[in-house]
């Protein structure tokens, strides 16, 4: 069970961890707590015959009101006050086959029976977990040893020791401090001069002035950007077999960097996230943030289509309830989540805020758009798409000009044929059954290519029922006006001409009852889009005509006449008419205009002007779907309707969204979530948040489950320090005293960095000034036996083995990205260089051999880039860089909260044998010739000095020594190559991969 040492006297949790007996157990005075002790046992051993999706003999212990009613045996299985009255108890404490619950497997244990009659005795009191209550503004606590205060964390932290019979370890050395908080805060191994710097610097401030350089580099938004990008399971590539790109994903990467590196508030960061494109005046942060969404894996072609979509709907919602929340609101997808009070109702409420997104595409305008630095160049962009289009207009008006001289010329002649209106013909063609025309942009064409006549043209179809297309184009309108479009079909069809909708044939049905639609064009080029389904049966037919100014009531389609289906195969080809009888009929100096008007057009169509694209969020429009709660969570099967909602047990209530204004091209839904979440009222939002920050400098979080804060994660080891911080967070708090006995270690005003609501930074900083974060990770408590007869406690690693109180600093290991970086710092090759596309360092073929396709996807960058931070590294979910894989690199498939320490043989064999390390020592033994020239011992010194951050003992200098001249002498290497492995070595100590 997890007992957790928590509260003023710990009673139940200390005598547990000591060996509590039953007897001692009954006559424990400490409440016991629902949601830590009962919930846990229901839900693993009850739900699964008596929980939110079953109620064997009426029983569900999921809720108070059920679980203290009548049953089906008209018995009470819970009777408050009452356990010797209680039903559940005598069942789980009978020893007779087909009585004893639960029935199948080993029954409950002792301690559990007695803490659930205790809690029934208690009231069986049905407590609201800890983290849906609202905050508490708790005051610091008052503290015997007052003197060892720097500032209200450490009055959480040294009351909880005390209490406990405990004292905070030593304070660390300088040397070991400032690559402490260096690593911490920017991930890099604090330089030579700076140790110096900082050893020589004995002002009361010398510590902060390290925090408030350190806090202010660049580095720290590359450093604290990655723990972000775990956490919203960031990548460059779609997964699945052909793991394809995902276009300008590293704008997202980049953005986030930008935004720690500003400490832009956490709120806004939230909004931009979720709802950036339907804020006003964020730029294009507002729509590179929104990349947030497409971040996911991505299948381009899934067996199921349709439960492909919720899928990704439902991948979004777990990131944003987990990354943001702290919620496992993922879990009530198909019914009642087991253990959070989390209704199916809230999960499909939740999805509508995100029903309207476009479907993801690769490359798609769905999910790109271009962006721009500021209005001045939005407006550029903007000019020259018009001028573009004015050109391309001007051209085509020219070119019908001609075109509509040489067809009257021509009928004077001969009887033409309808001649092609369209241009620039394109179609995809789908293989599947419809009853009613799908979101044919959310589904995998079987074949897309051209269509040379110029007609929608549906006999390209490779099976003769149940197939869809789509056709996109552009119509050549002659002049302005009206225009009127007809349409018919067997079966379904969509027509939209200039964005749009003309006429829409929907259904099974057959042809001869053609629909019309009208709609004012202006002269030129307007893009044209048919969407066409043919059903199981039946006959396949399209006939589209358009009439207006300058067209009499001219064929789009190869038509079908008397039922009958034609094809465009036979009809006259404009281009060989005029090709052939262009000179003769317009006359020689005519044609030859025509054909250079014809050859600009072209010219003009391929040119693009130039932009910078952001993967980003789109949706269908202001009015999004209608969103139906799945049973059982299956597409197939849709019930009720629901609505945009907030989550019940965080306050509920449906979301007021207001009506979209007559340009928008969002619904505001997802704004209104953004809001919610990012509210300083939000119960969940500052709590994690300032947690995630905790953990990454503490090596764990105040709750130990960063991505939940449920029944079923960790509860808090100290609920009111998270209450505060959280609250310190939300609202910028309060100034922050530092005692007078401190030193100023704060800032010498004796306050806090400022009142700055939603300031990251100055969470960073308020934790990293406290005194318990410059804790040792060693004890400093001498040994004592540990009794249950009253005897003092002292040792905390007896009383407290998982360092629950944070009586020090836990050691932690280097992150992955901290090493490969560490490595390229210390041999002076880092590339500073920020921002842009992803780099590819050099990956053998040996790895590349894993792949479908080896080698695709991984280019080999130049020796700068590869160079540079690893933050840059392109991610590529089916080969990632060997030395980040080995040290425990982020799971891309997910959310992931926090990341595995391992220990195994291939990081070893990595660091000692790998091509990266090998080469690496190498340019670290170029470094030391240059800077100590041919004086070994001044080599090694530097070198120790660089990996370990502190001045070397003279006794390690010489076993380096010792080292080198082994290698010479009995290895018979040349001072050169000894000097390398002898890097190679320094690269490989412990000392350099942990830090204290």
């Amino acid at each position: 069970m997890n007992l957790v040492l928590r509260g003023r006297t710990a009673i139940l949790g200390a005598v547990l961890l000591a060996g509590l007996t039953l007897t001692e157990l009954a006559n424990a005075q400490e409440s016991i707590d629902f949601g830590r002790q009962i919930q846990p046992i229901f839900a693993k051993r009850c739900f699964a015959c008596h929980g939110p999706d079953k109620a064997e003999g009426g029983l569900r212990l999921n809720r108070r009101a059920t679980a203290t009613a009548k049953v089906d045996s008209g018995k009470q299985a819970i009777v408050p006050n009452e356990s010797a009255q209680s039903e559940l108890i005598h069942r789980i404490s009978s020893g007779e086959e087909g009585e004893r619950m639960p029935p199948e497997g080993a029954p409950l244990t002792p301690i559990q029976i007695e803490l659930l009659k205790k809690w029934i005795d208690q009231g069986a009191v049905w407590k609201d977990h800890w983290a849906f209550e609202p905050l508490q503004d708790h005051l610091p606590p008052k503290v015997k040893n007052e003197t060892w205060i720097a500032n209200p964390i450490d009055s959480f932290i040294l009351s909880q020791l005390e209490q406990n019979g405990l004292s905070p370890a030593a304070p660390l050395g300088k040397e070991a401090l400032l690559r402490r908080v260096t690593y911490d805060l920017i991930g890099l191994p604090p330089t030579a001069a700076e140790v110096q710097a900082f050893l020589a610097d004995s002002s009361p401030r010398a510590y902060e002035s390290v925090v408030d350089r350190l806090l202010g580099s660049h580095h720290f938004g590359e450093h604290w950007a990655r723990h972000w990008l775990d956490v919203v399971r960031y990548a460059d590539t779609n997964s699945f077999e052909r793991d394809g790109p995902k276009p300008n994903a590293w704008r997202y990467r980049d953005y986030v960097i930008r935004s720690f590196n500003l400490d832009k508030p956490y709120d806004q960061f939230i909004r931009e996230q979720l709802a950036g494109d339907e804020l006003p005046e964020t730029g294009s942060d507002g729509v590179i943030a929104t990349g947030f969404y497409r971040l996911g894996m991505w299948d381009d072609e899934p067996a199921d289509k349709l439960l492909a979509v919720f899928d990704v709907l439902d991948d979004i919602i777990t990131t944003t309830s987990q990354g943001f929340l702290g919620l496992t609101v993922n879990c009530a997808r198909c019914h009642d989540h087991k253990i959070d009070p989390i209704p199916q109702q809230d999960y499909y409420s939740m999805l509508a805020f995100f029903q309207g997104i476009t479907p993801n595409g690769n490359p798609s305008p769905n999910t790109e758009r271009p962006i721009f630095e500021n209005d001045a160049a939005r407006q550029t962009y903007d000019a020259a798409v018009k001028k573009h289009q004015d050109r391309l207009n001007q051209l085509q008006a020219s070119i019908s000009t001609i075109e509509n001289e040489f067809r009257e010329k021509l009928r004077e002649r001969q009887t033409l044929a309808d001649q092609p209106d369209l241009d620039d013909l394109e179609y995809r063609f789908y293989r599947d059954t419809w009853q009613s025309l799908p979101d044919f942009d959310s589904i995998k064409p079987e074949t897309v290519a051209r269509l040379e006549k110029g007609f929608f043209d549906i006999t390209p179809a490779t099976r003769e029922f149940a197939f869809g297309f789509v056709f996109t184009g552009v119509l050549k309108v002659p002049q302005d006006g009206e225009y009127t479009f007809s349409l018919d079909s067997d079966d379904g069809s969509r027509l939209i001409v200039d964005g749009q909708s003309a006429v829409v044939y929907d259904g099974i049905h057959g042809l001869g009852s053609p629909r019309t639609g009208k709609i004012r064009l202006k002269q030129g080029r307007v893009p044209i889009r048919l969407d066409y389904f043919q059903g199981p049966t039946g006959a396949k037919a399209l006939v589209v005509k358009w009439s207006g100014p300058g067209v009499e009531s001219r064929s789009l389609s190869a038509g079908a006449e008397n039922g009958q289906l034609t094809s465009v195969k036979n009809r006259p080809d404009f281009a060989a008419l005029m090709a052939a009888q262009g000179p003769t009929i317009l006359g020689g100096e005519r044609h030859d205009q025509y054909a250079k008007l014809t050859k600009e057009l072209g010219e003009a169509k391929r040119h693009r002007v130039e932009a910078a694209y952001a993967l980003c969020v789109t949706e269908v429009g202001p009015n999004p779907p209608e969103t139906m709660l799945l049973k059982r969570g299956n597409p197939q099967s849709p019930g009720e309707k629901v609505v945009p909602a907030f989550i019940t047990s965080l306050g509920g209530g449906t979301a007021i969204i207001p009506e979209p204004g007559p340009a928008a091209t969002s619904s505001g839904r997802r704004l209104a979530l953004a809001n919610w979440i990012a509210s300083s009222d939000n119960r969940l939002t500052a709590r994690v948040m300032v947690n995630r920050i905790w953990q990454h400098l503490f090596g764990r979080g105040i709750v130990r489950s960063p991505n939940n804060f449920g029944l079923l994660g960790d509860r808090p080891t100290h609920p009111e320090l998270l209450d505060w911080l959280a609250l310190q967070l939300s609202t910028g708090g309060h100034a922050v005293p530092v005692s007078a006995k401190s030193g100023g270690a704060i800032a010498s005003n004796n306050t806090a960095i400022g009142n700055v609501p939603w300031s990251m930074k100055r969470i960073h900083k308020l934790i990293v000034m406290s005194n318990a974060y410059r804790m040792s990770s060693q004890a400093s408590m001498p040994v004592a036996a540990f009794s249950k007869n009253g005897m003092a406690v002292t040792d905390p690693r007896v009383v407290d083995p998982l360092n629950n109180l944070f009586w020090r600093h836990d050691m932690r290991r280097l992150s992955a990205e901290e090493i490969r970086d560490s490595i390229l710092a210390v041999d002076g090759r880092l590339n500073p260089k920020m921002y842009g596309p992803g780099v590819f360092p050099a990956i053998s073929d040996e790895v590349k051999a894993g792949q479908s396709e080896p080698g695709k996807g991984w280019e080999t960058s130049s020796p700068e880039e590869q160079a540079r931070r690893s933050i840059y590294v392109q991610v590529k979910r089916s080969l990632l860089l060997p030395i980040l894989s080995d040290f425990d690199f982020a799971d891309t498939d997910s959310s992931c909260a926090a990341r595995f320490t391992t220990t195994q043989p291939t990081q070893a064999l990595g660091m000692l044998n790998g091509a990266f390390l090998n080469q690496e020592a190498a340019e670290f033994a170029r470094r030391l010739r240059t800077e100590a020239g041919d004086d070994v011992q001044k080599q090694v010194a530097i070198a120790y000095r660089l990996t370990l951050g502190r001045e070397p003992d003279p006794s390690i200098i010489e076993e380096g020594l010792k080292l080198i001249e082994s290698l010479k002498s009995k290895h018979n290497l040349t001072a050169e190559k000894a000097l390398d492995q002898f890097c190679l070595m320094t690269l490989n100590l412990n000392e350099f991969i942990y830090l204290d």
